[in-house]
C-alpha cells in the first residue's frame, strides 16, 4: 500500500496544480521541500516552505490559460519512513491565444512518511524535451 500511496501524492501534485487548488497543493509537501528545476532554469536547487512554492506556482501557472501535466512510468520503492519515486511527463501549457509550451522529461521526488500521510520533501524535473514558445 506504501508504493500505491507515494505515486497518489505524486500524481497530487500534478493534479491540484493543474486544477490551481492550491491549498490541496500546499498539502503535498513536507514542511521543507527542496526543488530542483536547474535543467529547465539554470542556477541552484532551492529549499522552499510549502507557501513559498504554490505562491510560485500561482504566479508561473498563472500566466498559462490552462496547463496539463501527466505523469507516468512511475518508479517507487519505499524505505521504511522515506521514499523515491521516478515518474516521466509531459507538461501542456496553453496560452490564452491558443499557443502551446509543451515539455516533456522526468520527475524525481522524495518523500517522507508523516503522522498525515506521504509528502513530498524533494522534486527534481529534468526536461528532455519541449516544443513551443515558453
Amino acid at each position: 500500500m506504501d508504493r500505491l500511496d507515494v505515486i497518489d501524492t505524486c500524481n497530487r501534485m500534478a493534479w491540484y496544480a493543474d486544477r490551481r487548488d492550491w491549498d490541496a497543493l500546499a498539502g503535498v509537501f513536507a514542511d521543507k521541500v527542496t526543488l530542483d528545476y536547474t535543467s529547465l532554469d539554470g542556477g541552484e536547487p532551492v529549499t522552499l516552505t510549502p507557501a513559498r512554492i504554490v505562491e510560485g506556482w500561482r504566479a508561473g501557472l498563472g500566466a498559462y490559460a490552462a496547463t496539463h501535466h501527466l505523469l507516468g512510468n512511475h518508479l517507487a520503492a519505499v524505505d521504511g519512513d522515506g521514499a523515491e519515486c521516478t515518474a516521466t511527463f509531459q507538461a501542456t501549457h496553453r496560452k490564452a491565444d491558443d499557443s502551446r509550451w509543451t515539455l516533456g522529461g522526468t520527475y524525481r521526488f522524495t518523500l517522507a512518511r508523516t503522522g498525515g500521510g506521504w509528502r513530498i520533501t524533494g522534486v527534481v524535473m529534468t526536461a528532455v524535451w519541449s516544443d513551443g514558445e515558453r
